[in-house]
């Protein structure tokens, strides 16, 4: 789940527990809005963790260094 997909939920959250006065038979708006709003939150949360990890342990901060290997002169014909 991706950052953009956790505030999504979190805001449908939001609105389902703060703003809807509906009623539906079977089904309690307010305590979906609060579940949905947890899970957005906990995936924000993790997504934000594992992005710093997509280029590797260490990667952040960190230039890669072309290698260059001289192996003397070309020999002679």
């Amino acid at each position: 789940m991706g950052l953009g997909v956790s505030i999504f939920l979190v805001a449908v959250g939001a609105i389902l527990a703060f703003a809807v006065s509906a009623s539906v038979s079977g089904v309690d708006l307010n305590t979906v809005g609060w579940i949905l709003m947890i899970v957005g939150i906990v995936g924000g949360i993790l997504s934000l963790l594992f992005w710093s990890s997509w280029g590797g342990p260490g990667y952040v901060g960190r230039r890669r260094s072309a290698t260059y290997v001289d192996e003397g002169p070309p020999p002679a014909y």
